[in-house]
């Protein structure tokens, strides 16, 4: 027979005991952010400052390594929440051919002065190289070679094109393939040697801050003219988390910044993570702008939460 106290004690554990799953589906229930990742040093970085931020407000975070092309149809499918860098034009057959799809928005330009081309050193400039249509001028000192990354990106299609269409007279020049950090070695080799080198450059990037380069003018428009680098998220996770749509609408940074950022950490091989925190402590004028008008998961205002946090 329970007694009184029996029934007492009984309920207080119940209730306690209602309370802890409460208070440890609270905590596991703390909203996440998904980032699809392309492999590219500039987005590693910058991902993780948001991410940073976006932890600081109360969101869990996790970030996902993708081919570029994956990367965004991975926001189209719902596999992740957003992408930080769609670079345009180069991207732009990819992104408009997902976005049919209907499930991305064009959640923000974070990048209005970037660059994609073809780089030569400051001396090769100086020597009258400072157009495409220059370069066969002076075929034998380049060995009719032109640098290029992965063999299949854009940058090497819109290239080879240019030399098999005729669009600067290039008769028997090629581009060499090969990954980013193994074209930089052979590039920054030549450079060493002070030989004549031509090879596709892009900012933000750290070989603008180690390498004294230029970008050869482009009159006949095959990279299609001014670049901007998009943020792109899922319709419907914008739709649930108006305070992520605004923060994503309002970053915005300049070649500058994320080249630094990917100097620190793909050139001088420091941790992302550091690269991140510290640059976050160090522009809270930055940050703030980002956060105006943005809250917290628990309401109060993003800009004081964050500033406490770093």
């Amino acid at each position: 027979m329970l007694t009184h106290k029996h029934i007492g004690r009984r309920t207080l554990r119940l209730v306690l005991g209602t309370l802890l799953m409460l208070a440890a589906g609270a905590v596991a229930a703390a909203p996440m952010v998904r980032f699809s990742v392309p492999p590219w040093p500039g987005v590693e970085v910058e991902t993780e400052v948001v991410s940073q931020i976006f932890q600081a407000m109360g969101y869990d975070t996790d970030s996902i390594s993708a081919a570029p092309t994956l990367a965004i149809k991975a926001v189209s499918n719902g596999d992740v929440d957003a992408e930080l860098a769609v670079w345009i034009p180069s991207q732009k057959s990819t992104l408009e051919s997902v976005m049919k799809e209907g499930n991305i928005a064009i959640s923000g330009t974070e990048l209005d002065d970037a660059l994609y081309g073809i780089v030569v050193p400051d001396y090769v400039w100086d020597a009258g190289v400072h157009s495409i249509a220059d370069l066969n001028k002076y075929a034998d000192k380049f060995g009719k070679v032109i640098y290029g990354i992965d063999a299949g990106s854009d940058g090497n299609l819109l290239v080879k094109k240019a030399i098999e269409d005729g669009t600067y007279d290039l008769p028997g020049w090629q581009v060499r393939p090969s990954s980013t950090s193994a074209m930089l070695v052979q590039a920054q080799r030549r450079i060493d040697e002070h030989k004549w080198v031509a090879f596709l450059g892009w900012k933000p990037h750290w070989m603008n801050i180690a390498m004294n380069l230029k970008y050869l003018e482009d009159p006949k428009g095959i990279w299609g003219g001014k670049y901007l680098i998009h943020t792109i998220a899922n319709k419907k996770f914008l739709q649930d988390n108006p305070d992520i749509k605004r923060f994503l609408k309002q970053f915005k940074v300049t070649s500058e910044t994320q080249s630094a950022w990917i100097y620190r950490f793909s050139f001088k091989k420091i941790d992302k993570a550091k690269v991140a925190k510290e640059w976050i402590s160090q522009n809270k004028d930055v940050v703030n702008q980002w956060l105006a008008g943005v809250n917290a998961v628990d309401g109060q205002a993003a800009v004081e939460v964050v500033d406490k946090a770093f």
